[in-house]
């Protein structure tokens, strides 16, 4: 019993101690439970936080990044747009034409990714503008052009750079600094050469209106005297109308003075060859182009500009007329006959002037050939013309279309803007003693004769620019792209490249090969 009474009162014992063990572990897990649901209910409010900072930072970091990559696009855009400006500012300083300059823009524009880029050209300023789409506001940009320079040093570096940056031989960032580092140099020539070369222009001058040598030293060296005087008013600040008419005057007062002394020299033949040396530096032949190729208000604002500056000649002229008649020494013209026992020396004296204004313009030295070429080729047709009896006016332009044919093709091979050749081959083709003959008729006579010669000065200003152009039609390469670009432009190209530029754009991979997509 003692055994039962044990096992009796123990197992009431254990039953009891397994309630409690029951009990507790019942507490202890109820209270489990409970732990488990509130620490779930914490860690779900924690995640769905933490998930939206993340994707807060994820927004936030795209934002930024779209933020910065539209910056990036318009700081790219700026760039572009920045740079095709300043080229086209270096082209209209240094006397192309409106179509040249447009061309060259839209083509930097298109080689820096930029399509449908409208330009304005008002010879004073450019503008462009730029639409990305339809549904945004258009970029537009302007740049005044300042200054005026005849130096074709920088512009052909720069027709060099705009070929390099459209072949993608050079970025956009490399493209800008070496722009910069053209505008920004000086002249490759030391400026003592450069009035020299003024000079030798002038005495080739006086050889090709039939003068000797003591006449062709005295006009050398009243150029290089009109040259510094030019010069020293420039920095002082003078217009160039004023420069003209100082310059005109000294070449008219050195006639004068010959005449008093009784030299036995032509004292006219200084006068024609200052006239000369004096048109040299008005870009006619740019106005004449935008009148042709259909930007009349450029071609006015250019007209208007030769106008002035021709004025300018003319009242210098005649101021020094006018005072010689006050002081009984009227300067005589005497009348000049074309021989063909005279053709060598006129050949070879308007080549010697084409190849001065082209050393006087900065022209690079690899250009001096081809210009001594066109500009021996134009005087010869001028003189056989000329010999044919044509007349002065007709004479310049068949002239004028033989340097325009020949200055196009020589200026592609040699690497240099047609337009540096050109011009300087129609130096010794300016009317500078039919000016002089003009005046000389209307100040002493007072008759009609005076303005029928001016009149016809006029006329073979005109022939000459008009007949550059109709050389340049001809010459020009008849290619596709090449005839696409023109009939856009209306017009032949003397500065750019000649081809449409389009961007550059990476070819898309293929993906899958043609026998996959046989299978599809």
């Amino acid at each position: 019993m003692s055994k039962g009474e044990r096992t009796g009162s123990t197992g009431p014992e254990v039953g009891q101690t397994g309630e409690v063990g029951q009990d507790v572990h019942g507490m202890s897990a109820a209270g489990g439970d409970g732990s488990r649901d509130g620490q779930a209910s914490a860690v779900q409010d924690v995640v769905p936080t933490a998930e939206r900072r993340t994707s807060g930072r994820r927004a936030d970091d795209r934002r930024a990044e779209e933020e910065q990559q539209a910056r990036d696009e318009q700081r790219e855009l700026y760039s572009t747009l920045d740079l095709a400006l300043r080229i086209g500012e270096v082209l209209l300083s240094s006397g192309a034409g409106t179509a040249d300059a447009t061309a060259t823009i839209l083509g930097v524009t298109a080689a820096g990714g930029l399509r449908g880029c409208e330009v304005d050209i008002t010879f004073t300023s450019i503008a462009i503008s730029y639409q990305a789409a339809p549904d945004v506001a258009p970029e537009t940009h302007m740049r005044v052009v300042r200054y005026r320079s005849q130096d074709f040093s920088r512009l052909t570096d720069v027709d060099r750079l705009v070929r390099h940056f459209a072949r993608g031989d050079l970025s956009r960032e490399e493209t800008s600094r070496e722009l910069a580092r053209i505008v920004s140099a000086g002249p490759p020539f030391p400026r003592w050469s450069s009035v020299l070369a003024w000079g030798v222009m002038a005495g080739g001058a006086t050889l090709l209106l039939g003068g000797g040598w003591l006449i062709t030293a005295i006009a050398v060296v009243t150029a290089v005297v009109i040259e510094l005087s030019n010069r020293w008013f420039n920095r002082q600040r003078l217009p160039a109308f004023y420069q003209q008419v100082a310059g005109a005057f000294v070449a008219t007062a050195v006639a004068l003075v010959l005449y008093a002394v009784h030299a036995p020299v032509k004292p006219s033949l200084v006068v024609a060859a200052g006239i000369i040396m004096l048109l040299a530096g008005i870009a006619l032949t740019g106005a004449v182009q935008d009148a042709i190729t259909g930007y009349y208000v450029t071609a006015a604002a250019r007209l208007l500009e030769a106008m002035l500056l021709t004025g300018g000649i003319i009242a210098g002229v005649s101021l020094g007329l006018t005072l010689g008649i006050k002081l009984g020494l009227p300067v005589a013209i005497e009348a000049q006959t074309i021989q063909l026992a005279n053709l060598p020396v006129m050949v070879i004296s308007g080549a010697l002037m084409a190849v001065a204004f082209c050393y006087a313009s900065y022209a690079p030295l690899r250009s001096l050939l081809p210009v001594a070429i066109v500009g021996a080729l134009g005087s010869l047709a001028y003189t056989l013309m000329a010999r044919a009896e044509f007349g002065p006016a007709w004479s310049t332009a068949a002239a004028a279309f033989v340097v325009g044919l020949a200055g196009y093709s020589l200026g592609r091979r040699t690497g240099v803007p047609p337009l540096v050749v050109v011009v300087s081959g129609t130096i010794p083709l300016l009317p500078g003693l039919t000016i002089y003959k003009g005046l000389l008729e209307l100040m002493s006579q007072g008759n009609l004769i005076g303005i029928v010669s001016l009149a016809t000065a006029v006329a073979i200003g005109v022939a000459l620019a008009s007949g550059i152009i109709l050389g340049e039609y001809v010459a020009q390469p008849i290619r596709r792209e090449a005839r696409r670009l023109e009939d856009r432009l209306a017009g032949p190209r003397l500065v750019g490249p000649r081809r449409p530029i389009r961007p550059r754009q990476p070819r898309p991979r293929r993906t899958t090969s043609r026998r996959s997509r046989r299978h599809k």
